[in-house]
């Protein structure tokens, strides 16, 4: 519905009720024009494994403004099938300079005013892990963190992110417009945020050092963990291992997030997991928010 439509519903009412049906159909039609912003964010883990598993059908459905994607492990001249320019959306891809290799997306039903890729930092913007799209009224981000699962030398170069994107936040956050950072940031925040807090303490994901640094983010910094200005409640994951029926028995972590500057605090309107199908070993997560974007 635009501008031009509401202003003759407006009219119409006015000539046909009077100034109470005029209120109501203004509230009407107020409701219809100002439909929250949608966003949605996934490690997909290989864009075309997820999408042989149709999550580019369910993402048709979503309804979503803008689609966040990570470790999409391809490079754009491998996405040659129409599935991977969807209908209806400004679709940007960041690639990795090694194939096979994390990399980043983001759909957006509108054009962005800019779209930049990267954070100034060879070592990790030649990994494809920062993209961001500059609308009037916000900016969205696709972020993909480092993992230090694989050992020593990838837990090194995870801090070494850690270390060098905190300038970048801080810089996101002096800006007037606000910024919401979507993606997997491979740490979970808090006890309430993954299954088995006690026997993870020493390993990455859960690591000290890695907590302060959310600490940093949501306590200094002041942003904010969306999804939990308005959900509080435990057993609210995003990633399961492959192993010992983790995901059946919901054994999981809550590592994907949406990270939004202060100013949207009461902006967000609510938050799901979508869990009724698997298009990988992460949830989407789904956020609303009150924007004029």
């Amino acid at each position: 519905m635009n501008a031009l439509w509401y202003g003759r519903d407006i009219r119409r009412a006015v000539s046909q009720g009077g100034v109470r049906s005029a209120s109501r159909a203004a509230r009407a039609a107020a409701r219809w024009y100002h439909r929250p912003m949608r966003i949605v964010t996934l490690n997909v883990n290989g864009i075309r494994s997820a999408a042989r598993k149709g999550f580019f059908d369910w993402m048709a459905a979503q309804r979503a403004d803008v689609v966040c994607l990570q470790e999409t492990k391809a490079q754009v001249d491998q996405l040659a099938d129409p599935v991977f320019r969807p209908r209806g959306y400004h679709c940007y891809y960041f690639d990795a300079a090694a194939k096979g290799y994390a990399g980043t997306a983001l759909y957006a039903k509108r054009e962005p005013k800019r779209v930049k890729r990267g954070f100034g930092v060879d070592e990790f913007d030649t990994q494809g892990r920062y993209l961001e799209a500059q609308f009037g009224g916000v900016s969205v981000v696709s972020l993909y963190l480092p993992s230090g699962s694989a050992g020593p030398v990838r837990q090194a170069s995870k801090f070494r992110f850690l270390d060098a994107f905190l300038p970048q936040l801080q810089k996101l956050r002096r800006r007037r417009k606000p910024t919401i950072l979507c993606g997997d940031f491979n740490i979970a925040h808090k006890p309430i945020d993954l299954k088995n807090w006690k026997s993870n303490q020493k390993n990455s994901g859960f690591l000290p050092e890695e907590r302060r640094w959310l600490d940093t983010l949501f306590e200094v910094e002041r942003y904010l963990d969306a999804f939990r200005v308005v959900n509080q409640e435990p057993d609210q994951y995003t990633w399961w291992s492959n192993r010992g029926r983790a995901y059946a028995k919901n054994v999981g972590w809550r590592i994907d997030y949406h990270v939004a500057t202060a100013a949207l605090r009461d902006r967000i309107r609510r938050a799901s997991i979508y869990k009724e199908r698997r298009f990988s070993d992460h949830a989407p997560l789904t956020i609303d928010y009150d924007l004029e974007w």
